[in-house]
Parts: C-alpha cells; structure tokens; sequence
C-alpha cells in the first residue's frame, strides 16, 4: 500500500500572507532565518496579522543556512519555554526545515538527534501544536514536504529527516516573498526544484498521482526559470508555484542519488558548504547518465513533454544538453573541480562520500542500484566533468 499527504490548505497568490488573519489559535513561534523577511517587512506584516487573529507571538531568529542540531535544539527548547500552539515559519527551506526538527523535540523533549534519523520513524506529532509553512524561495518546497535536512557539523554530514508527521498543516505561498531572492539565490532553488521533479519522476515510487504534478513543474521550470533569473516577476510567481508543485510530486514519490550526493557532499570539503541547489545541478545530468540504462524511458518521457524528439537514447541525451545548457545560463560550474573542490582533498575523500551517499535515505527509491565501487566512479566522473561509462 502506498500513501499520498499534502498540507491540509495551502493559500496562494499575491497577498496570501493576509490569511494569517483568520488563523485560530491562542500562541505561535514564529522561525526565521537572517535578516532579509525583516529588511523587506515580511515579519512585521506577519506579527500584523496575527496580532488581529488575537495570537501572542514569540520570534525565535537567525537560523543558519544549514540548520545545525544545536540551532534545532535551541529552538525546541524556546518553544518549550513559550508553549505555543502553532509553529510558523517563514523564510528559506533552512528556516522551514529547522523548524519542522524542533517540532519534535518540543513535543518530545526526551527524543534525540539518533532516533529520529531512520526514515519514517517519528513519533506522533501534534499534540502540541500545528505547523504553518511560508516560503521565500522557489526550490526546496518543504513548505508541503515530509522532510526536513539538519546538518551535524561535529561529523560534516547532512541528515535527510523523513517522517509524513511533519507535513506542514498549512503552507501559504505569496510570490511577493519570492520577489526578494537574488539571482544566484533564484538560480540554485529553481534547478533545486528541477532535480526534485525529475528525480520524483523516475524514482520506484512514481505513482498516477505524482507523476502529473512531477511532469507539469518540469514544464513550467523550463519554461520560466531563465526570465526568472532574470527579474521577470511574473515568471518568478510561476516559478514559486512549480517548485511547490515539484514537492507535492516528490513528498510522496521520493528521491534518488542526486540528492544522497548533494547531502553528503554540501558540507564536507574545506573549501565551505556547497548550497544544496548548486550541488544537484551539477550533479543531475551525471546521475541521468548513470539511472539511463534503468529508467531511460522515463527520462525520455520527460524530454517528451517539454518538446525534444528523437529515440529514447536521443532524447535522454538532450535532456542532459538542455540541463547543461540552463547550468551554463546559470552561472552555475560544470564540475566539483570547476566548482572551486581542492583535487587532493577529493580523493581523500571521495570513499567515505560514496559510502555515506549510498546509506542516505533517497538512495532507495533510486531507479538504478548503485555499489560503493560505482560511487566512487560516478563521484569521479563529477569531480573531473568527465564521461559516465558505468
């Protein structure tokens, strides 16, 4: 038996914000990440609105890039103290993530980091509080996702939390929040949103519900992800829509190595975190290289339904032109070396990686089955920029 879960509500369009006006409830932490939704005046607007629903509100801020243990403990043991009846947060996937991750120690103090990590192996929530979810960036969709990546720095490894209990309840989606990111910023989350259709597309787990909403954000970002780079706002809302498409597809489809790699790889090189958006764009035209001799009409299907033709093997073959292509127009590198990755350092390096990438949890809905020998290779392949002849 399968399972497909979404947010129980989700509100979009321009003004969405305002629902926080009809929001029941008595407390609600608000977690956010830097400075940028108060520069833009996204938390006041917030504590504005739920002031007029009669919610007392408690900000727990400065949630890192790549939330830490530490930073998600603090935050539970903030909620603790404050006892809110709703946790909202507002901001990038960091933000969201983080605090899906202190929903649980706040509900279950005793629970720690190590329990948690087995997929699927949450404990019951919401007998505290419900969970609100408002993105500003257009790529990880964890606003509608059961997943949550918290990074342990003491070990360097990103841990993908998975567990339908932390579905947001509710997720709203205001592309005036979108407005805000940078093109670099725009860049990494839009291919962040491709590589998760893509991946939900061909994972073992595709089904008749996801693989309509897998193809359509697939569509849409190619579509739109260029002019939004480029400051089209109309675009951006586009994008801020089929990068949350590509979440409902992949919540319940799940993933593949691309992201095993990208978790095991962000912050493992000395030379700083990788963003995690980044790191599957140059990886995905490698891994579809690699998944091809499994899942090459799948792939092919995709090149399909965004215009390219020719036999299967043309079409996956272009697909990867046409993703080099956007990573070109992108400014986003070729390879790990190109990316600036010191070459003794990944050779150093690239075994424990491989064994890691295949422990992570998206390597199991992976369409290929991949060896620790293989790994190694296709890590190779990816370092260099070279071809995949595994």
């Amino acid at each position: 038996m399968l399972r497909f879960t979404l947010p129980r509500d989700m509100y979009y369009g321009k003004g969405a914000l305002e629902q926080l006006k009809n929001l029941e409830g008595k407390k609600a932490m608000l977690v956010i990440g830097g400075g940028s939704m108060k520069k833009f005046g996204f938390v006041d607007k917030v504590l504005g609105y739920l002031k007029e629903a009669g919610i007392e509100t408690s900000l727990f801020e400065n949630v890192e890039a790549d939330p830490s243990v530490e930073t998600v403990m603090k935050g539970a043991a903030a909620m603790r103290e404050f006892q809110p009846d709703w946790i909202i947060s507002m901001g990038g996937g960091s933000s969201i993530d983080a605090a899906k991750a202190m929903w649980v120690f706040y509900e279950y103090p005793e629970t720690t980091f190590e329990e948690i990590i087995k997929p699927f192996s949450f404990p019951a929530l919401r007998k505290k509080a419900r969970f609100l979810a408002i993105p500003s960036t257009s790529g990880t969709a964890t606003e509608v996702t059961a997943f949550s990546v918290i990074t342990d720095y003491s070990t360097g490894i990103k841990y993908p939390l998975a567990d339908f209990n932390i579905t947001p309840d509710i997720a709203i989606l205001d592309p005036s929040l979108a407005e805000t990111m940078p093109p670099k910023l725009t860049a990494y989350t839009g291919m962040d949103a491709l590589t998760h259709a893509i991946e939900a597309y061909v994972s073992t787990l595709n089904s008749p519900f996801t693989d309509p909403l897998a193809l359509k954000a697939i569509h849409m970002i190619f579509e739109h992800l260029i002019d939004s780079y480029n400051g089209n706002m109309a675009s951006r809302e586009q994008m801020h829509y089929a990068q949350c498409m590509a979440g409902q597809a992949f919540t319940n489809a799940l993933l593949g190595i691309t992201h095993s790699i990208a978790h095991k790889t962000g912050a493992a090189f000395s030379t700083g975190h990788i963003p995690h958006g980044c790191a599957n764009a140059i990886y995905l035209p490698y891994i579809i290289k690699f998944n091809a001799k499994n899942a090459q009409k799948r792939y092919a299907d995709i090149a399909r339904s965004i215009g390219i033709s020719g036999t299967d093997s043309e079409c996956v073959s272009t697909l990867c032109d046409k993703i080099d292509e956007y990573n070109l127009k992108l400014d986003i590198p070729k390879s790990l070396k190109d990316y600036g990755i010191n070459e003794e350092e990944f050779k150093n390096k690239v075994a424990k990686i491989s064994e890691l990438a295949i422990s992570d949890a998206c390597t199991g809905s992976n369409p290929r089955d991949i060896s620790p020998d293989e790994m190694e290779k296709l890590l190779t392949s990816i370092y260099y920029g070279t071809e995949v002849n595994i």
